[in-house]
């Protein structure tokens, strides 16, 4: 198979993330109440083994990544990804905390775990729902690592080779400026079936 997107999938796909993450967005300004801003999100595909090299052109330091592992007619792990000082400031500005800490504490763990859930649960439930297929979700899970400790994590099974859908957005709360990706990571079969509705759709 190829892991390239004809213009039409890429296009489908585009409109489509970009309608769940206007609904994501929603969701996090009612749990802010701020107004959330984001720049239309870029859409990639990347086998596994290039994915250090994509990401690291825009993450050197320690990341914060919520995951929620999803199966149905698509399987995979979608991952909520922050910079280490991002994850702060929007877990302070949820708490009303103190934006200069350096540190997570296990409070601000547990609100960026929920923000995580919400966020994925109100992409990933409107993807499926505009590709008409049933996604089903596990408890999200927060983990605090480097790049190369998060990618060593990302096992969804052993399936054949895994790519990964890479969509990247910057959310803009206030005047505060958080950088976020959405990873999904999908195993060959699940890729098919992804790039077969996205022609559907055209």
């Amino acid at each position: 198979m190829t892991t390239l997107m004809t213009e039409v999938q890429k296009d489908s796909l585009t409109e489509i993330i970009n309608i769940s993450f206007s609904r994501a967005a929603a969701s996090l300004s009612d749990l802010t109440g701020h107004r959330v801003m984001l720049e239309v999100p870029a859409v990639s595909i990347h086998p596994m083994n290039e994915l250090h090299a994509t990401l690291n052109e825009f993450v050197q330091e320690d990341i914060a990544t919520v995951h929620q592992i999803f199966s149905g007619s698509l399987s995979g792990d979608a991952m909520l990804m922050l910079n280490y000082d991002g994850a702060i400031k929007l877990s302070r500005l949820l708490t009303e905390g103190d934006v200069t800490g350096d540190q997570l504490f296990e409070s601000d763990q547990e609100v960026l775990t929920e923000v995580g859930n919400i966020l994925l649960n109100a992409c990933l439930g409107s993807f499926g729902n505009m590709l008409k297929v049933d996604i089903t979700f596990a408890v999200p899970r927060l983990n605090l690592a480097d790049l190369d400790n998060m990618l060593d994590s990302l096992l969804i099974g052993k399936e054949e080779i895994q790519y990964v859908l890479v969509v990247y957005t910057r959310f803009n709360i206030e005047e505060r400026e958080i950088s976020g990706y959405l990873l999904i990571v999908l195993g060959v079969t699940s890729l098919e079936r992804l790039l077969d509705a996205m022609g559907n759709l055209g």
